[in-house]
């Protein structure tokens, strides 16, 4: 009586589903190049510039140990290294562990 019937929609016609296809992909695939550009390629260039430093250590570098130690190197090994912190004092420690090299004169062991 009071209820009308209800009638099914015929559904749209397909426009072109490729473009939809694509473009619901797009935020994806930009969402992967910023990723990319913020966060993957500057921690790739951090750790090249790391490498090299590692491999460019010399005895009588002034260093940082990861610690927050810093002496100067007095033995190089291939894969350890013996760092002097104090006067007859030495620490070994393995190449990783070295965080920065100091400027020249920065260091200055206790006596």
């Amino acid at each position: 009586m009071f209820i009308s019937n209800a009638f099914a929609q015929a559904a749209p016609a397909a426009a072109a589903s490729g473009t939809d296809t694509l473009f619901s992909l797009l935020p994806l695939v930009l969402m992967f190049v910023v990723l990319y550009f913020i966060m993957i390629r500057p921690q790739m260039k951090k750790q090249k510039e790391h490498k090299a430093m590692i491999e460019a250590l010399a005895k009588g570098d002034e260093v940082v140990i990861a610690g927050g130690v810093m002496g100067r190197i007095a033995k190089l090994g291939d894969s350890y290294l013996h760092v002097e912190v104090s006067s007859g004092v030495e620490l070994q420690v393995q190449r990783g562990a070295i965080i920065q090299v100091l400027p020249k004169g920065t260091y200055s062991p206790v006596k």
